[in-house]
């Protein structure tokens, strides 16, 4: 579930790509969460599973909090930083702030087949980076970054939101408060082009495949899972987030990116396997 979730979200930095040029990246992140957060929330009311609970307030409040700051930070990153570079650092650097926080918050002990395998995973991510490196600013290194904070703090935060109650009603508390906070940047953003069909198909697309549906398998799939195995299973996304670029963008996969993606997938694979404990 985490890895078909990671793939869903692998398809998120091209479909903003693809949308009209009027569109731009922060506003594409705001129609996301508002449109899944929507789909999420009437979800959870229609199985009753939200309301009637006492939901953490910490982990509640941080978990919307790191959903509006990761779209915030990863789509404009992104859109500074490339498609492959700025999914590859946003989720690359995901694992190691997951297990940290892990490990600090939920007393997650590392294993020694999860450090091998997030190992072997961001060896393959430094390789899938490494050829399309370029000159570009600051901010197109700390956004993703960011991200791959926020995405740690979501992660943490859903654990323990999973552990009070239904998978589906945890997503709907992280992304309908996330929309909430984004509801400024949604109002000041010129939203002309989903007038246009692409922009409706794109903002769909990313609404309900790329959050709705992606979340509910990450949540459902996150409360079996450590945050840190979640994290780096997660990788998936830079994986297919490279392909996609390369195939439908035309951006340039050399090489070493192909040794990368080896790398990557081994390390998946390596984690994906391991023995679930009885």
């Amino acid at each position: 579930m985490v890895l078909a979730a990671a793939v869903l979200w692998g398809t998120t930095g091209t479909s903003r790509a693809l949308a009209p040029s009027g569109a731009a990246p922060l506003g594409v992140g705001a129609v996301r969460i508002a449109l899944g957060g929507a789909i999420l929330l009437a979800i959870a009311l229609s199985r009753g599973t939200l309301l009637g609970r006492r939901w953490p307030l910490g982990p509640a409040a941080l978990s919307a909090v790191a959903v509006a700051a990761y779209q915030l930070a990863f789509f404009e990153g992104v859109a500074r930083a490339g498609v492959a570079v700025g999914t590859i650092v946003a989720i690359g650097s995901a694992p190691v702030f997951a297990g940290v926080l892990g490990w600090a918050v939920l007393r997650e002990r590392p294993t020694a087949r999860w450090v091998l395998a997030t190992a072997v995973a961001l060896a393959g991510v430094v390789l899938l980076a490494a050829p399309t490196a370029r000159a570009f600013d600051a901010l197109a290194v700390v956004l993703p970054l960011g991200a791959g904070g926020a995405y740690a703090v979501y992660a943490t935060a859903s654990k323990r939101l999973v552990a009070a109650g239904d998978s589906a009603a945890a997503a709907a508390i992280a992304f309908a408060g996330g929309a909430l906070l984004l509801v400024p940047v949604l109002a000041s953003s010129d939203l002309a082009w989903l007038r246009e069909p692409r922009g409706v198909a794109v903002a769909a697309w990313l609404g309900i495949g790329a959050t709705a549906v992606a979340y509910l398998l990450f949540t459902r799939g996150l409360a079996r899972l450590p945050v840190s195995h979640s994290a780096t299973l997660s990788l998936a996304e830079p994986l297919t987030a490279t392909v996609l670029g390369t195939v439908v963008l035309g951006e340039s996969l050399a090489a070493p990116q192909i040794a990368g993606a080896a790398l990557v997938a081994a390390g998946l694979l390596l984690l994906a396997t391991a023995p679930r404990a009885s």
